[in-house]
């Protein structure tokens, strides 16, 4: 249970994946009246509040401090700051850091606010031609340890799966994911999502590995498998 009222409060603010234009009117407001923007990569975000116009102290927040400097984000949040918290692009938390700092805020009565906005899985699955009434959301495959269990794990699953991959495992992942599920099964792939090169390719597992085995990847990539 969550304490009463304080002073403070953070936004959890979507940045555009690739076209600044997709950034919105209350998203440019939260991030000018913010005390602070708590960012990923601070010289990413910075490079983003400089285009928007905007000046605010920036705040390194990432997977390699999160856990150092959570605890003192969240006493000054009670003390009463307003922090904006953005990751390189995208929704943060989705994928990123932002988890920790969220759940630490809740539990010490902070009020936590995430605005609508850009994320990337959403549109490559609205995309991607497979059915998006249900589906369930993996992220990033393990790269090693526990990366055959969760393939595993996935083999009834009747819902369209969405995973994130990077350019130098996206072959590896439709090889595999094609043995275990079947070369057969469908499935999407969109690449630099609102960008100047954005790409989707759809068809079956077997079909996406020739091709970008053909073709050598670039980009972040979003993959949709049609359920079992």
């Amino acid at each position: 249970m969550s304490g009463g009222p304080v002073g403070g409060r953070l936004f959890l603010v979507p940045t555009p994946i690739g076209n600044l234009e997709d950034i919105t009117l209350r998203a440019k407001r939260i991030l000018a009246e913010a005390d602070a923007v708590i960012a990923e990569d601070t010289r990413v975000s910075g490079k983003l509040l400089q285009l928007l116009g905007i000046k605010r102290p920036l705040i390194a927040f990432h997977a390699h401090n999160e856990h150092q400097v959570t605890d003192r984000l969240v006493e000054r949040l009670v003390a009463g700051e307003r922090f904006a918290l953005v990751s390189d692009a995208g929704t943060p938390a989705i994928s990123d850091p932002g988890f920790l700092l969220v759940r630490a805020a809740v539990k010490q009565g902070v009020p936590v606010e995430c605005l609508p906005g850009p994320t990337a899985f959403v549109p490559a699955l609205v995309n991607s031609g497979l059915p998006c009434d249900r589906f369930t959301f993996e992220g990033f495959l393990p790269v090693k340890k526990g990366r055959r269990t969760r393939i595993t794990e996935l083999l009834n699953e009747g819902r369209t799966m969405v995973f994130y991959e990077s350019p130098h495992r996206i072959v590896r992942t439709l090889r595999e994911l094609a043995e275990a599920f079947g070369a057969d099964r469908q499935a999407s792939i969109s690449r630099e999502i609102s960008k100047l090169h954005e790409e989707t390719v759809r068809g079956t597992l077997q079909e996406l590995h020739a091709h970008f085995e053909q073709h050598p990847p670039k980009g972040e990539f979003v993959l949709c498998v049609a359920g079992a």
